[in-house]
């Protein structure tokens, strides 16, 4: 099979989709790799880096649309690409999607009649998503570190350390979300000493995260007027919710944030699926906060694009296997051999065969089972 991986042109997004030890365990399958040039940079690695592991240099994005049986991506097309979606019928588009937050992207995917697998709703049987799970590490560690600069007054906040000094209390953080990303966040507030609040529905899980702790963060049951009581004494709100598929839901009201103190930080890391703050709206790492009442915004869409070599070797550590079992039995043998990755398969053929997304849109379902 020939993949391509072209490079990503959402602002501000440095990762690639590929490493060169991606290309050496593909080429010695004995698939072709074609990778833009250029489209490693952002992450530190070089074009010759990927020819010496096989890989073919292409000057030309739309080259590589046209003539590649599957495309590796990291993030969603955007609307610059959408019209190379249509290039090549059949093909396999391998790469984040999260359709329900974006009908303008399902609808392209659905006029191109290709076959879009998505990263972030490949399900083990355990329920874990093994490849929204390192992104989503890296998103929850840096959050913290997002929130704590702009709680600095140079960040715009209201002039706060987040760890506090001998005498003066540390920054209170509350995380939503006890999920891979919200445990990752609650990890990195408590090593900076903060005081730190981490709420979800599951009481098992609140136990889990009580033990793993040993008390150092506070556990509350979540609910509508216990992220009331807590947030308008929150320094740092975290939002870290998922329903895998679908869009978050709203926990933090405007008329919540106005009881915040003022130059208090949300980060929304909920945000690729619509986020769960009322007023959350997609921002860029090059303008990544705006006020809401008295509070800003963190809403990046795509955190872990800030530090894209870290990013990207985690990411192609969890997709590889998946993009071989792809390259080597096709689509349809790969999703029949793995049940995991059968839940991957948002789009078919110019149908939804993800329910969340089409429930989202209000469009039709087909089973996937009806192309296998």
């Amino acid at each position: 099979m020939r993949i391509g991986v072209p490079a990503e042109v959402k602002t501000d997004e440095y990762r690639v989709a590929i490493t060169p030890a991606g290309v050496r365990e593909l080429t010695a399958a004995g698939h072709e790799v074609w990778v833009e040039k250029g489209a490693g940079v952002g992450s530190s690695i070089p074009d010759k880096d990927f020819v010496a592991t096989g890989a073919r240099i292409i000057d030309d994005a739309d080259d590589i649309w046209a003539e590649s049986e599957m495309i590796l991506g990291v993030k969603e097309p955007v609307a610059p690409e959408y019209e190379r979606l249509k290039a090549r019928e059949g093909q396999i588009l391998f790469t984040y999607l999260h359709l329900a937050a974006s009908k303008p992207c399902t609808d392209a995917l659905l006029a191109a009649k290709n076959v879009s697998i998505a990263y972030e709703t490949v399900r083990l049987a355990d329920n874990s998503l093994p490849l929204l799970t390192p992104m989503s590490e890296v998103a929850g560690r840096m959050a913290p570190l997002m929130g704590a600069h702009h709680l600095m007054r140079s960040g715009g906040g209201r002039g706060a350390l987040i760890c506090g000094v001998p005498g003066v209390a540390a920054a209170n953080v509350v995380v939503l979300g006890a999920g891979v990303a919200g445990m990752a966040a609650a990890t990195i507030a408590v090593g900076m000493h903060a005081n730190v609040a981490i709420f979800d529905r599951n009481l098992e899980r609140l136990r889990q995260v009580d033990h793993h702790f040993r008390g150092a963060v506070e556990t509350v049951a979540s609910t509508t007027h216990a992220i009331e009581e807590f947030v308008q004494f929150a320094d740092l709100v975290i939002g870290a919710v998922l329903v895998v598929g679908a869009k978050a839901p709203k926990l933090v009201t405007d008329d919540m944030v106005a009881t915040m103190r003022s130059g208090s930080v949300l980060v929304d890391i909920s945000v690729d699926q619509g986020g769960c703050f009322e007023s959350t709206r997609p921002t860029t790492h090059s303008d990544p906060v705006f006020a809401v009442h008295d509070s800003l915004f963190y809403c990046v869409a795509n955190m872990p694009g800030a530090v894209p070599n870290t990013s990207t070797h985690a990411l192609v550590n969890a997709t590889l296997p998946y993009t071989l079992e792809l390259a080597n039995r096709g689509w349809r043998g790969a999703v029949e051999h793995d049940a995991a990755l059968a839940e991957g398969v948002n789009v078919v053929d110019g149908n939804l065969t993800y329910e969340p997304v089409a429930e989202a849109h209000g469009y039709n379902y087909t089973p996937l089972s009806h192309f296998l």
